[in-house]
């Protein structure tokens, strides 16, 4: 299948573009043209801002008049897109609005594909909402966590949220199962992190002296007889944050395949419970058109509702 671009387009710059850089525009604005070719047409003078050369670098502002030459390539046909998948996308979308989506993703599916993964929560929603040209992840959690996860539909959303996230104002709130019994004068752990790439491309986190600080306030929901159902809020936003955190702590989470404890998982497993217990439960936020306070919760999936209820009859 083949896209054409065959007509010179010039295309006026809104506020929803701008600060963005030309070739990164130019890679959202045509579709399966690789960057290659990009850098090539803007190397060459054939795009011209303000009827103007630029560098791939250059940030564009409201009002520049871009020109955009005719171009021709193969992509990839989006059937990769399991389409019985991206359906089920829309029963897990919490909240939608002109602005942004609030998506409660299921357990075992990645924020984005790559590393051999061509399905992801963001290629699902682009195939589910193909009639709007922008759509960008706000925040990242891990592939076998669930919960809140929050989507832009527009750059301006995307960096008022972004602000959002550095000034502290976005409120994210996770559930966890761990083992053992948290300690009740345990609120808080700062220990700081430090990422480790291995050769195989795994990523593995450890506390480390030389690593960024890191802070996650701690409080305990329930407990049971072998485990603890505990509220995690990150202060920072560190790679495996909680997880490490609570195995820093001697208690790590339930069934967490790099930062586990073994015994506890076999238990769990008798119980037939397979997956990561960690929950992205709420997320409260600054609503980027009109700053309204806003905030969402995730139900649990099936899995983490019958194993509550299995834990909770236990003696």
């Amino acid at each position: 299948m083949t896209e054409e671009y065959n007509t010179v387009q010039l295309v006026e710059i809104t506020d929803d573009n701008e600060q963005q850089r030309i070739d990164n525009y130019l890679t959202g604005k045509l579709k399966g043209v690789p960057k290659s070719m990009i850098y090539r047409i803007v190397r060459k003078g054939e795009v011209r801002v303000n009827k103007k050369r630029v560098k791939p670098e250059y940030k564009l502002r409201c009002g520049d008049i871009v020109r955009i030459p005719p171009v021709r390539t193969s992509v990839k046909e989006q059937n990769n897109v399991n389409l019985n998948r991206v359906a089920n996308l829309e029963s897990h979308i919490m909240f939608e609005d002109d602005r942004l989506i609030v998506f409660n993703k299921p357990s075992g599916l990645a924020v984005h594909g790559g590393s051999g993964l061509n399905f992801g929560v963001i290629e699902g929603l682009r195939a589910l909402r193909p009639q709007h040209q922008f759509l960008e992840l706000v925040h990242r959690i891990d592939r076998d966590t669930s919960g809140c996860l929050l989507v832009a539909k527009k750059r301006s959303a995307l960096r008022h949220l972004h602000e959002q996230l550095r000034t502290k104002r976005v409120d994210k709130r996770y559930h966890a199962l761990v083992a053992g019994d948290w300690p009740r004068h345990c609120f808080k752990v700062i220990a700081p992190l430090k990422k480790n790439i291995l050769k195989s491309g795994e990523r593995l986190v450890s506390v480390a002296d030389d690593g960024k600080p890191s802070e996650t306030r701690f409080r305990i929901l329930q407990s049971f007889k072998q485990c603890t159902l505990i509220e995690a809020s990150p202060i920072t936003g560190r790679t495996h944050q909680i997880r490490v955190h609570c195995l820093h702590a001697g208690h790590p989470i339930a069934m967490d395949s790099k930062y586990g404890d073994e015994d506890f998982d076999s238990h769990l497993k008798s119980l037939k419970f397979r997956r990561l217990f960690l929950h992205a439960k709420s997320i409260a936020f600054d609503h980027p058109l009109n700053d309204e306070r806003m905030k969402f919760e995730a139900d649990y999936d099936n899995d983490l509702l019958k194993l509550m209820d299995t834990l909770s009859h236990e003696v």
